[in-house]
């Protein structure tokens, strides 16, 4: 083991900033408990350091005592559940990623159009249930080119979107099969997938002809970490996730000489510092940024925030 390259850009994304930020800020102004529902972001890291000063992370609305602050998480959530906190009277702060607002904004006015929507995501991931909740009766979910080849639909006003963290390619592949399918089919202007988890799965195909195995920096339930392992393996690279250095398994560099590190749109920084320092510790020094790349996007904090800040100065 002689070498370790770092892709960039790699870890936070400007949605993940915000969104961590957003719950910091409204423990500041409300103090703590403020309440979270479901994971922030998909890190457990973040979210036990957030536990630590004070918020409470919660699965249902209904389990937010009336009138307290909730956080609705980065991944969005359904129209019911603004609802439920409306009527629970809680002090709603939205958290959601303006990528995936864009996406249920897509859903609303598809729909509002007698539109039948293809959505193309994966089950059970908070953003698809989110997104699901604009138009129930008008989405149906399509997981992989397989079940894009058997899905029934009509050629008639007929549109897909997408999760934001999905494959590039394989997001590719799906909707190739249903243009061939459904010539037709409408789409939106531009691809649904988040500029930061297309630029992280680029800069892992930029190095994997350099590296003999790449770690990954995520937690399990992260869609975008998960992405990134697949994108290597697809290249026949060896590639494991890990949540933190702690989980790097020394037999897996037993063949390897370079050595490749990217983090998960959800992973801080801190994180890779930490398995940076595993390998100096092992001895490794010749550590390097590869190709190192610049993401300057910045979103605005929750206008609900922003304006409760406003009030309390």
């Amino acid at each position: 083991m002689k070498r370790v390259l770092l892709a960039s850009p790699r870890g936070y994304c400007a949605g993940v900033e915000r969104a961590v930020e957003t719950v910091k800020r409204a423990l500041a102004l409300y103090g703590a408990p403020v309440y979270v529902r479901k994971q922030i972001v998909h890190n457990s890291h973040v979210v036990r350091e957030l536990e630590a000063d004070g918020a409470v992370f919660v699965d249902s609305v209904h389990d937010v005592p009336e009138g307290s602050p909730v956080v609705f998480s980065a991944h969005g959530v359904a129209p019911a559940v603004r609802d439920a906190a409306d009527e629970r009277r809680l002090t709603s702060i939205d958290a959601t990623c303006p990528l995936v607002t864009k996406v249920h904004t897509q859903a609303r006015r598809y729909a509002e159009q007698g539109y039948r929507i293809v959505l193309i995501g994966h089950a059970k991931h908070e953003e698809v249930e989110g997104t699901t909740g604009e138009a129930p009766d008008a989405i149906v979910l399509v997981q992989s080119a397989e079940e894009a080849e058997h899905v029934e639909l009509s050629d008639n006003r007929l549109a897909y979107i997408t999760q934001t963290t999905l494959s590039v390619d394989e997001t590719r592949e799906i909707i190739d099969v249903l243009r061939r399918r459904f010539p037709h089919i409408e789409g939106p202007a531009r691809e649904d997938i988040c500029y930061a988890t297309s630029n992280r799965q680029w800069a892992v195909k930029e190095l994997l002809g350099e590296v003999d195995l790449l770690l990954v920096v995520g937690s399990r339930n992260s869609s975008n970490s998960l992405r990134l392992v697949e994108v290597a393996h697809a290249a026949g690279v060896a590639a494991h996730l890990v949540d933190d250095a702690s989980e790097i398994d020394d037999g897996w560099l037993a063949d390897a000489s370079v050595v490749g590190v990217t983090s998960g749109a959800s992973a801080p920084e801190r994180l890779v510092s930490g398995v940076c320092d595993w390998f100096r510790a092992r001895g490794v020094h010749d550590i390097e940024e590869f190709r190192s790349a610049y993401e300057d996007v910045v979103f605005r904090l929750p206008v609900e925030l922003r304006r409760a800040e406003r009030s309390a100065a």
